[in-house]
């Protein structure tokens, strides 16, 4: 992706991926529209496919913001987040349906253009059972807009990660306003406990997946380590580290990936250029380190992507001295070759 860009790319797992996803919507919301008409016999079709659209989109935020938490307590979810995107733009399609059809709704038939009718046409800010929610779900749909029109790696690449990742943050801002439309609206109609009781829970699941989540990051962060006179820190035994595998210490307040691969130890940033993924769990593959989000790859000695694509990270120095493993905290610059240490039961610098 760091060479040319598509539209989409799409191969088998994607495909399948994606066709679970329209099929699993295809079906929820055949069922909602069908449980929906055999509840309330009079109602119409427009107003069950404002609540279909409605809670699938809502239903997937909360999916969606499970999947990160969810990947760094347990790698089996890992291929969830490999095409997270794929449920983001379907999302906020979702998103933008249940929107397009309220607004024909209830506001495409007045004498002001319907955009204005959802900001202006109520004004009881001042009343909690009246509040204009309507304005909250535009303003949330707003920021899932910019997140699903940036999405692609070329707004990654070309905003850079930093930058990209920030601005994906705001998903955060869109799940609070999406809360707020959704208790101060819909739920201010129902007199059953039951939607009320749902969103609280979805609300306490995604913020306490992110706690457990926070405090397993912790304990990484938390790690305790000395300067020896030489300038390297011992980070752990060679043995503690499986082959082909990597080991994320924290030294000068960054996180270091330290692999250990055909008798050698080698360390970079823990940092992937595409997306910031964690390096130090994934694992050597035909000779590079194999990024698990998204499977972009570094060569262990030196940091850099093999050609023709252009990432690169930092490089640590390294050294094994009695079955222990030592790094240099002060990073090279990125892409520095660095010769590995030799696992020999010695002393060996690189």
């Amino acid at each position: 992706m760091s060479v040319s860009y598509q539209a989409v790319q799409w191969n088998r797992q994607k495909r399948i991926y994606d066709g679970l996803i329209l099929g699993g919507l295809v079906l929820y919301l055949g069922l909602f529209i069908g449980v929906g008409f055999a509840r309330h016999p009079t109602a119409t079709i427009e107003a069950l496919l404002i609540r279909g659209f409605g809670t699938a989109a809502l239903l997937l935020l909360h999916i969606i913001l499970s999947i990160g938490p969810l990947c760094r307590i347990d790698s089996r979810f890992l291929p969830l987040l490999y095409n997270r995107r794929h449920l983001g733009v379907t999302m906020f399609v979702l998103a933008l349906a249940h929107g397009v059809f309220s607004l024909i709704t209830f506001h495409f038939l007045g004498n002001l253009n319907p955009l204005v009718s959802v900001l202006v046409s109520n004004g009881r800010f001042d009343s909690l059972s009246q509040f204009p929610f309507q304005p909250l779900g535009v303003a949330a749909l707003g920021v899932l807009f910019l997140m699903a029109a940036t999405s692609h790696d070329f707004w990654l690449a070309n905003l850079s990660a930093p930058v990209w990742k920030a601005l994906h943050m705001l998903v955060y801002v869109a799940y609070a306003l999406v809360v707020l439309h959704v208790a101060l609206g819909v739920l201010q109609a129902e007199t059953s406990p039951l939607l009320a009781g749902l969103l609280g829970l979805g609300a306490l699941w995604v913020f306490g997946l992110h706690i457990m989540a926070g405090r397993r990051e912790a304990t990484i962060d938390g790690q305790q380590v000395s300067v020896r006179a030489d300038g390297f820190v011992d980070v752990c035994a060679v043995d503690d580290i499986r082959e082909k595998r990597g080991k994320i210490v924290m030294l000068s307040g960054e996180r270091v990936a330290v692999f250990r691969y055909d008798g050698k130890i080698s360390a970079m940033s823990n940092a992937c250029q595409h997306q910031n993924g964690p390096l130090g769990e994934g694992k050597i593959v035909d000779g590079f380190v194999v990024c698990p989000w998204h499977g972009f790859q570094y060569k262990p000695d030196c940091g850099a992507s093999p050609a023709p694509f252009t990432e690169k990270v930092p490089t640590f120095r390294v050294a094994v001295e009695g079955g222990r493993v030592l790094v240099d905290p002060r990073p090279n610059p990125p892409g520095t070759p660095v010769v590995p240490a030799v696992i020999n039961g010695g002393l060996s610098h690189g």
